[in-house]
């Protein structure tokens, strides 16, 4: 490395951009095309590959610009990744930009810019990013959402998820070191059937039922009748002929919005981490659609993410290559709609944690099956689940987003919920 490039490299310019807009130090080492390094040692280092990277934050500068710089392959982490991530996230914190330091630092990345020669059109986004049309939450929309996430592949899902091929929190009973993802899926899924009270011959309905992991477990476990709806082709056709394989009996999936369906009363509903994609405005048609198609006595479990701040998405990264028009919110808030929608709300029970630990079994797998992810989804597709991941990690550990199972129940017009005195309390 020449002297030249040591003391006014690329690096070294990125650097004292970010000092004179943060007032800071590079919260981790970076490492520029030209050879160029400069930041802190010892942890992970931020390589920027392509100058194109420094483009796209010009266009886009925020998540979305490094979110697309690292799926294109133009920049990248040396190091933990994870780690790479919650040190710029604190630094981000520590140092919020005031308006004239933004404009500040707006004109100096613009001097850079023109300096470094990275000044240009507009980078193409990157092939995996969603294209939707339409009214946001109409039928098709929602339906085209849904295609774009699950319907990635049923191989691909088989190569990330448990052998239940549950796409959802788990519920972590154990730490002992033979207790896995696995296991931690099962317990879910039978204190969702506890607190539902499922027992042989009730009508569930599984709303959203995704890869049948529920709506096979109740059925085989719990002798119940299932429904479950479904927007996504090839969700059906798996749970379809997982069932029969299985030769698991009293389980139909159909491929039908939760707003066609009209076959109720269901002794028992449950729909999980479906609600984050119902949207805003719809949420109390869905919770009025849910209340409708119980019957009395009957109960209700939504597990649900939540998100406070004015972030209800999952942002834009999130939005653009992995679940768009996601709408989140305090779990308070959720709990106030389900009430409105004439439902009485027995018990909120948190489990972020159990997130934690969820997402990280996912992202050890994607990790240990990299090869085979990337020969089957290609290696732009394979970076935008590993920052995904990543990134959900962080977000439930450092409680940026929750998760909740809301138990609920419609009460008859006399009041009488099914959930009396001397019943016990709800199971955990």
């Amino acid at each position: 490395m020449t002297a030249t490039i040591a003391s006014t490299g690329a690096a070294h310019q990125l650097e004292a951009l970010v000092a004179g807009a943060t007032g800071g130090t590079l919260p981790i080492r970076l490492r520029a095309w030209d050879g160029s390094e400069t930041g802190p040692a010892g942890g992970p280092t931020l390589v920027i590959r392509d100058r194109r990277a420094l483009r796209r934050l010009l266009w886009h500068p925020d998540e979305l610009g490094l979110a697309q710089a690292y799926i294109a392959g133009e920049i990248d982490v040396d190091g933990d990744l994870a780690e790479g991530l919650r040190q710029v996230w604190r630094h981000a914190r520590a140092h919020r930009l005031t308006g004239g330091a933004a404009k500040v630092s707006r004109l100096r990345a613009a001097r850079i810019a023109l300096a470094l020669g990275v000044l240009g059109p507009r980078p193409k986004a990157p092939d995996a990013q969603a294209k939707l049309a339409g009214t946001i939450h109409s039928r098709a929309r929602d339906r085209a959402a849904i295609s774009y996430h699950y319907d990635l592949s049923n191989a691909f899902y088989q190569l990330l998820l448990d052998e239940h091929m549950a796409y959802s929190c788990g519920y972590w009973t154990s730490t002992d070191i033979g207790y896995g993802l696995a296991d931690a899926q099962h317990d879910k899924l039978e204190l969702i059937c506890r607190k539902l009270g499922l027992r042989p011959g009730m009508r569930l309905l599984d709303v959203g039922c995704g890869w049948g992991s529920l709506s096979l477990h109740a059925a085989r476990h719990h002798g119940v009748d299932v429904v479950g709806v479904t927007l996504s082709e090839q969700q059906r056709a798996f749970v379809t002929n997982r069932a029969a394989e299985r030769g698991t009996t009293g389980v139909e999936i159909r491929l039908q919005d939760y707003r066609d369906v009209t076959d109720g009363p269901f002794d028992a509903i449950a729909t999980v981490e479906m609600g984050e994609h119902v949207g805003a405005d719809q949420y109390p048609v869905f919770a009025a659609k849910l209340h409708g198609l119980l019957a009395p006595r009957g109960r209700l479990l939504v597990q649900q993410m939540s998100r406070r701040g004015h972030a209800p998405g999952g942002g834009p990264f999130i939005e653009s290559y992995v679940a768009p028009d996601m709408h989140m919110r305090p779990v308070g808030e959720t709990v106030a709609l389900l009430e409105d929608a004439g439902l009485e709300v027995r018990d909120v029970h948190a489990m972020r944690e159990h997130y934690v630990r969820t997402v990280d079994a996912w992202l050890d797998t994607l990790e240990r099956r990299w090869d085979d992810v990337v020969e089957l989804v290609g290696e732009p597709v394979a970076r935008v689940w590993r920052l995904y991941l990543v990134g959900g990690a962080l977000t439930f550990e450092e409680g940026r987003m929750g998760v909740d199972q809301i138990l609920a129940v419609r009460r008859t017009p006399d009041g009488d919920s099914g959930i009396g005195i001397g019943i016990g309390p709800v199971p955990r």
